[in-house]
This record gives C-alpha cells, sequence and structure tokens, in this order.
C-alpha cells in the first residue's frame, strides 16, 4: 500500500522564509540529504492532474513522474506505482522539469535607487555580497528555476557560491558561472565615465578588460583557470554602462574569433552581450554560442543566427526593469533604456517569425531575483505559444547550456529536477509565476500545500 508523503515532505523542506526584494538574507542553512538516504525512501511518486514533461505541445492528463534517489526513473500516465513508493498527490497543478534561466546575475541586485546601489557596492565587503548571493540564490531556487547560467561576476563570488552549493552548504540552483565578464578597455564590461584612477590602477585580462586577440585569449584561459564554466563576453555597449553607445560595437573581430577559439578550445560555450546588430552580427561569425538581449538585431542577422545555430536569449525582463524604469537612472543610462525597451519587443516579435533558436533567460539582478517566471508572461504576450515558452527554459535551455543529457525536460534517466504550479499552464501561463513545490535532484526544497 503506497504511503501518504506529506508527513516526508515536511521533513525534507527547507525551514527557511523566502525573500523579498531589498530584504537582507538570512544566514545559510545546512541542507537536508536527498532522497534517497538514511530512513529515507528509495522511491517517490509525485501524482498531479497535468504533466508537461517539454517534448511536445501538450500536457499528460493524470500523470506520474516516478523518482529514483536523483533520478526520473518513469514519467507518464497510467505508470504502476510500487507498493515502497512514498506518494504525493500535488492536485489541479501541472508538473514540469525544473525551470532554466540562461542569463542571470545572482551575486547582484539592483534597487529602486541607481544611487544607492553604487555607494553599497562601494562600501559592501566581498564576505558580505557573498551573504547576500546566498541569500538570492536560494529565492531563485525556491522561485521553481533549479539551473541558472550566471553571466559574470566579481572577486570569484560565483565560483563559490557554485562550489557551496555544490556542496550543499547553502541551498541554490544548479549553477554554470562566467567570472569576468571580457570586453575592451573603457567598453561596457569596464568601469568607465569616472576620472582615471578612481578604482586603482587600469584592470587587464585578469579583470576580464583586453586590447588586442592576444589578451582576449589570456583572458579566457584565465577565467576558466579560477573555475569559469562558460565564458561571457560583452561585443556592443550596454543599457547600465555610464560611457558608452548601446550598440556599438567593442571587440575587434579578431578579438572575437580569438576569445571564441580558445573558450571552444577549452570546452567551454561562449555567449555574447550584444544590443547593437552590428556587434552581434560579428559574434556570430565569430562562432559565438549565443547573443544575448539583441535589442537592435536586423532580419538579416536572425537569419544568420539561424543558419549558424546561434541561440537568442532575449532577457526581455531586462527591458521591462530600465527602459520601464528609467526614471530612476542617470540621464545617459535613461535615454539607452528607452532605446532598448523600444526596439526589443519588435525585435522578439521577428525573431520568433524568423525561426531563430530562442532560450530563456532574464538578466535577473537587473530585475529583483525570484520573479524570473515574468519572462514566461512576456514572451507569450509577445506571441509566442505557451508551449514553446515553456521549452525555452526546458530543452532549448539545457541544449545551450550544454546539459541537455540531464536536465531540461521530464524524461526517464535525467536529473530529478521538478516543479508544480496550479492548474493548466498551457491555458495559465502565469501559473509559472505561482510555483508551490520544487524538487532538484530527488530532494525536496519547496512544497506549500493547499
Amino acid at each position: 500500500m503506497n504511503r501518504s508523503f506529506s508527513g516526508l515532505a515536511a521533513v525534507l523542506l527547507f525551514a527557511v522564509p523566502s525573500l523579498t526584494a531589498g530584504q537582507a538574507p538570512p544566514a545559510p542553512t545546512p541542507m537536508t540529504q536527498p532522497v534517497p538516504g538514511p530512513g529515507r525512501p528509495a522511491l517517490v511518486a509525485l501524482k498531479a492532474a497535468r504533466v508537461f514533461d517539454g517534448r511536445s505541445d501538450r500536457v499528460t492528463e493524470n500523470g506520474v513522474v516516478l523518482i529514483e534517489g536523483t533520478k526520473i526513473r518513469d514519467v507518464g500516465a497510467g505508470i504502476a506505482i510500487p507498493p515502497s513508493a512514498w506518494v504525493l498527490d500535488l492536485g489541479d497543478a501541472t508538473l514540469l522539469a525544473g525551470f532554466i534561466d540562461s542569463h542571470t546575475h545572482v551575486t547582484d541586485e539592483a534597487s529602486d535607487s541607481w544611487l544607492g546601489d553604487f555607494y553599497e557596492g562601494l562600501r559592501r565587503p566581498v564576505a558580505e555580497q557573498a551573504i547576500f548571493a546566498a541569500g538570492w540564490a536560494r529565492r531563485t531556487l525556491e522561485s521553481g528555476f533549479t539551473t541558472i547560467r550566471d553571466l559574470g561576476s566579481r572577486d570569484g563570488i560565483d565560483v563559490g557560491l557554485r562550489n557551496a552549493v555544490n556542496r550543499g552548504l547553502v541551498p541554490g540552483p544548479r549553477m554554470l558561472v562566467a567570472r569576468e565578464a571580457i570586453g575592451s578597455t573603457g567598453g561596457h564590461c569596464d568601469r568607465g565615465g569616472f576620472p582615471p584612477g578612481t578604482f586603482g590602477d587600469e584592470p587587464g585580462p585578469s579583470k576580464g578588460i583586453v586590447s588586442g586577440a592576444n589578451e582576449a585569449r589570456a583572458a579566457v584561459r584565465l577565467n576558466i583557470k579560477y573555475g569559469a564554466d562558460v565564458i561571457k563576453t560583452c561585443a556592443s555597449g550596454g543599457v547600465l554602462s555610464l560611457n558608452d553607445d548601446v550598440s556599438s560595437p567593442q571587440l575587434t573581430d579578431e578579438e572575437l574569433v580569438a576569445l571564441v577559439d580558445e573558450a571552444h578550445r577549452r570546452g567551454r560555450k561562449a555567449a555574447a552581450h550584444s544590443h547593437g546588430d552590428a556587434a552581434a552580427k560579428a559574434a556570430v561569425k565569430a562562432g559565438i554560442d549565443s547573443i544575448e538581449h539583441g535589442s537592435f538585431l536586423t532580419d538579416e542577422t536572425l537569419a544568420l543566427m539561424k543558419a549558424k545555430g546561434t541561440y537568442l536569449v532575449p532577457t526581455l525582463m531586462a527591458g521591462e526593469w530600465t527602459g520601464g524604469k528609467a526614471d530612476k537612472f542617470p540621464p545617459l543610462i535613461a535615454e539607452k533604456a528607452r532605446a532598448a525597451l523600444a526596439a526589443r519587443s519588435d525585435m522578439f516579435k521577428r525573431a520568433l517569425k524568423s525561426g531563430v533558436r530562442i532560450a530563456f533567460g532574464t538578466d535577473a539582478g537587473v530585475s529583483p531575483h525570484g520573479l524570473s517566471a515574468q519572462e514566461f508572461g512576456l514572451m507569450v504576450g509577445f506571441g509566442m505559444p505557451p508551449a514553446a515558452a515553456l521549452r525555452s527554459a526546458g530543452p532549448a535551455a539545457a541544449d545551450l547550456l550544454g546539459l541537455g543529457n540531464l536536465i531540461g525536460t521530464l524524461e526517464k534517466g535525467k536529473e530529478a529536477d521538478i516543479v508544480a504550479v496550479p492548474g493548466d499552464v498551457l491555458k495559465d501561463i502565469h501559473a509559472t509565476e505561482r510555483v508551490f513545490f520544487v524538487m532538484k535532484g530527488g530532494r525536496i526544497v519547496r512544497y506549500s500545500a493547499r
């Protein structure tokens, strides 16, 4: 006879509150052991009215996901549940694979005060910033994002956080990290707009700032030496930098080719921040794996991306939290934010028509952590079918991250990264913003019984 899972679920949950935007994170708490473990069941059966496995446009009615240890043993309707399994029936809900965010900055978070953030950033010690980051990682996980690709951090905080999560010291999503984003002197990845010497000596490749192809290779090698899983570059100007045009190219073709070549030689994928079309086109020709943002992409560049299999990570939420809140920024940033917001909606609609591959990404950190599922609503609002939006945070993002054999779908043999949302998610995409159950690697990290 199957046993009720409610008591076990309560034992396995992290006894920590969720954070609201602007709150200081509480001290990290030790993670519980994954299922199975001493005194824990070998088999877990999750039941729900619907299962969206990420491999089709439909849900399976009255579905079951059977978990053994950290892996999915079986999934579908009419599955025989072994008598030894613990059963948790989630009722009128949809089970999905844990969401994947391909573009985050989990070691930072903007508030409604640009000047306040700048001031606090100067005063805050690295150790304190790392503690904040641990809280933001937990908030991200509890909102249903079981894997993230973190594209740019400083002081090795992202590497340390990833390692702490992997060792079970703090709760958080599976992380691929980039360390220092690589860009040109005076570009978006540099700290410009201030008098010489404000931040000490001019940075070089060890901080991701390069001049020439050889330094671009050196920066890639240094990032990998110190723990990077992925390489991030700033191919064009950005919204939040003080001294550049948002769409201008910032690396030479030779620098881009060297950077991508070195990353691929070392078994790493490379992502290019690029609002501007010319910079994006150059990065795509150099073999970049993804274009981040892409606000001003032309149809020609989108066609080139489709032909070469380059992913677009549109980060629609970033536009909402910059262009949509432009008055909080200095005038130069506000002007760029409004321009990028005005362009990105049309770009995304044209990207859908072009057939370019799209992976889910939010630029979280620009927006508060824990709200990333709002990206689904934006994507659907601009014309993306709900199932396609969900797959962008499932198999598409998993493929971009190089983890398609492990995560992204509810499939036999894959990691038991599973979320549940109320009702039918294909009829209400905003249900993704109301995640009430999260499992990562066979361990329940959130269950709000309804």
